[in-house]
């Protein structure tokens, strides 16, 4: 998700959301959220040939803090460039939902305007609508053949991606953005227990070994900009 934010000074922060996570009604709609258009997946059918005892043992290892994720299932995709993905649990997914319905509403009021990433009612179409938007405005409402004026203000448009984001993005710094808005350590330990569970778990390499090339990475870049 974006995490291009306004200012967070004076911003009101949020205790005692926990109890919302662990409550059994709010992990059934998450359980159908997470089930929807996957019906017929085996992992569904299989979560849900017990699906009452599946959810009180969420509910429970949520409520007393005993909640650990499963390791990550890391495959190859290509479509038609190779990535690797790497899948969570259904029952992870499940939990998954249940925190965004908790925290979601929270931040969503601080992302700009223009952010599109997984927000309501903020999809391609949307993310279309306003390109050609600005893109008319830089453009004289699309007279491109005439030339600019002093006045005119051209625009540019910049395609690009951040490699391995979600393996590299720097987990402290991220907690203590959360943080500034959310001040319930329940909370905050979930989201540790969820940025915790790295590929690098199910692939073979070890946390310090990943740790240690990151920051080396990250000491060579600073030297550079020096």
């Amino acid at each position: 998700m974006a995490l291009a934010t306004k200012t967070f000074i004076f911003m009101k922060s949020y205790n005692n959301l926990y109890p919302q996570v662990y409550n059994l009604s709010s992990l059934i709609i998450a359980w159908r959220k997470a089930r929807k258009g996957k019906t017929k997946k085996g992992y569904v059918i299989e979560f849900e040939q017990n699906l009452e005892e599946n959810l009180f043992k969420l509910h429970k290892e949520l409520k007393f803090q005993e909640y650990k994720p499963e390791s990550l299932k890391t495959f190859i995709l290509r479509d038609p460039k190779t990535r690797k993905i790497s899948k969570s649990a259904f029952r992870d997914r499940i939990v998954h939902h249940v925190l965004i319905k908790t925290i979601e509403l929270i931040f969503d009021k601080l992302f700009i305007y223009d952010s599109c990433a997984n927000r309501k009612g903020k999809g391609n179409l949307f993310a279309l609508k306003r390109f050609y938007k600005f893109m008319r405005k830089v453009s004289k409402n699309g007279k491109t053949k005439r030339a600019f004026s002093k006045n005119q203000v051209k625009g540019y448009c910049l395609k690009a991606d951040i490699k391995h984001y979600f393996e590299e993005v720097n987990h402290e710094i991220l907690i203590e953005i959360i943080r500034r808005k959310i001040t319930d350590e329940k909370v905050i330990w979930l989201i540790k227990q969820i940025l915790a569970n790295l590929p690098f778990r199910q692939i073979g390499g070890g946390a310090n070994e990943f740790l240690s090339k990151r920051n080396a990475s990250w000491k060579s870049n600073e030297s550079i900009l020096c």
